[in-house]
């Protein structure tokens, strides 16, 4: 190539033409991989930020279990409540009652369990199921005494729980008793006859719209109720006989459904002693280290439970269900 060379000069221009468009090619492309870079570094900041949040939560939900958790404590008090309602899935319900017992009679530094009872009563088979159990639970651990004691309210299914306890403490001014049984209802038809209004009801079986509240209540349904209503009725009363034995006073007013103060049903011999949960665990089991052994919701079983039935309800509309068998 010579100075002379057109071509030459051409190609020395053409080429130092492409420098800068390449540079800023590379250029752009190490920017890009650099915001990218930085991007994902953000992303990882943010989930590492978002982790550290998720367990630092469930170690503040968990932290009382921990500070209180058996293996701590050398010796204590177990405890167990029932609180409310004594009903399937509910915070009083036998499932979430009898998990928090069985956990307080295997707590192997327990010296002694306290069930700590609040709840107006509730489904018979719910109450019977928790009495059962802590029968059981007695026999097999026959070294750990379990005492039952009364907040508010002890009344019907609650003073059922109770009565499987070996003794009972009550507030003086607790309410107890209610030993048992109803079923409530509303009766329609004066109203509809002052409407105009029909009622339409077919069924198959005589008594398949048993104290229909739209219906007249007949005297023979009626009958069959109140006797049913007596059997689970006797059925209290043996359960309460049984868990309280002669400390009973032979006063059938016991029976009636009425209630009483925790000073007045210690009279009677429903409540053994006056006390709270803290003065059991201090004074009677020596061991004033309380532990919590009740079972925790689980929000999440809860929730999935709950979509369930509003799934099926939901099913159940659009297939439709004219025929039931309940």
């Amino acid at each position: 190539m010579t100075d002379g060379d057109p071509r030459g000069a051409g190609d020395l221009a053409s080429r130092a033409g492409t420098v800068p468009w390449e540079r800023e090619l590379l250029e752009r492309l190490a920017f890009a991989a650099v915001t990218e870079q930085r991007r994902a570094r953000r992303w990882g900041i943010f989930f590492k930020l978002l982790l550290g949040l998720y367990l630092l939560t469930l170690l503040a939900l968990s932290w009382p279990d921990l500070v209180d958790a058996p293996a701590m404590v050398m010796s204590h008090t177990a405890l167990v409540k029932v609180d409310g309602v004594i009903a399937d899935h509910a915070a009083g319900g036998a499932r979430t009652v009898i998990e928090g017992l069985r956990a307080a009679f295997e707590d192997k530094k327990a010296k002694g369990v306290i069930l700590r009872i609040n709840s107006p009563g509730g489904s018979p088979v719910q109450a019977g199921y928790i009495y059962n159990e802590i029968k059981r639970l007695k026999a097999k651990h026959p070294d750990t005494p379990v005492y039952a004691v009364i907040t508010d309210l002890c009344a019907s299914g609650g003073y059922y729980v109770a009565a499987a306890a070996d003794r009972i403490y009550a507030d003086p001014s607790s309410i107890v008793g209610s030993i048992g049984v109803r079923m409530d209802g509303f009766g329609f038809v004066g109203a509809m006859d002052k409407l105009g209004v029909e009622r339409r009801l077919l069924t198959a079986g005589e008594h398949k719209a048993l104290l229909d509240p739209f219906s007249p209540a007949k005297p023979d349904e009626v009958s069959h109720v109140e006797e049913l209503l007596a059997d689970i009725h006797e059925e209290f009363i043996q359960r309460v006989r049984e868990g309280r034995g002669d400390r009973l006073a032979k006063d059938e007013t016991i029976f009636s459904g009425l209630i009483w103060t925790g000073s007045e049903a210690k009279k009677l011999g429903l409540v053994d002693e006056l006390g709270s949960a803290d003065q059991v665990a201090r004074d009677v089991f020596k061991a004033e280290k309380i532990v919590d052994h009740t079972k925790k919701p689980d929000y999440l079983e809860r929730l999935a439970e709950r979509f369930g039935l509003g799934l099926g309800q939901a099913l159940a509309a659009v297939v439709g269900s004219p025929l039931k068998l309940q």
